[in-house]
């Protein structure tokens, strides 16, 4: 389809086809039910490649480049620079948050079956790759992030519990 124009043309119609897409995939994010981004669904649940987390600390050092990259707020969104609260209730909707990013990044991945099929190999091939640079970071930062949450989560829960124990057998606390 765009292998016979001037390769001026392609990288321009494949710039505006990519913000298409993305667009249409941020339009959705932001209109899914919050239900289908739960993350004890199997998409969001952890690999066993991840290691609770670890490989992205050990491997990958995220800790050295995330905070570089720019993040999106929605109204009444979540910044990850820090938390406001620490509820539970909190907590679970970051979660959600996580699993609602990392599925727009990843449908933005999905583009590459359009490179490949509107392109040449060579050109498919790099943009594939720019695309895949500019959206995969966000994809492990949010799966970070979602180790990190659920893990202050369950100690959230536990200390809570530890509380409610001490009051129901009558231990000051």
């Amino acid at each position: 389809m765009l292998r016979n124009l001037p390769l001026d043309d392609a990288i321009l119609t494949n710039v505006i086809l990519a913000a298409i897409w993305h667009f249409i995939t941020f339009l959705l994010c932001t209109s899914i039910n919050t239900g289908f981004f739960d993350a004890s669904k199997k998409i969001y649940q952890p690999r066993t490649w991840e290691n609770d987390g670890k490989i992205y600390n050990d491997v990958l050092k995220i800790n050295r480049w995330k905070d570089l990259l720019p993040q999106h707020i929605g109204k009444d969104g979540f910044s990850k620079s820090h938390l406001t609260d620490v509820s539970v209730d909190y907590l679970d909707e970051f979660i959600m948050e996580t699993c609602r990013g990392e599925w727009n990044h990843s449908m933005n991945c999905l583009f590459a079956v359009v490179l490949f099929a509107v392109n040449g190999f060579l050109m498919a091939v790099v943009l594939s790759l720019l695309l895949l640079v500019g959206n995969l970071p966000f994809v492990i930062i949010q799966r970070y992030n979602r180790f990190r949450l659920q893990k202050l989560r369950r100690m959230i829960i536990r200390r809570s519990e530890k509380m409610r124990n001490k009051e129901t057998s009558g231990v000051a606390v």
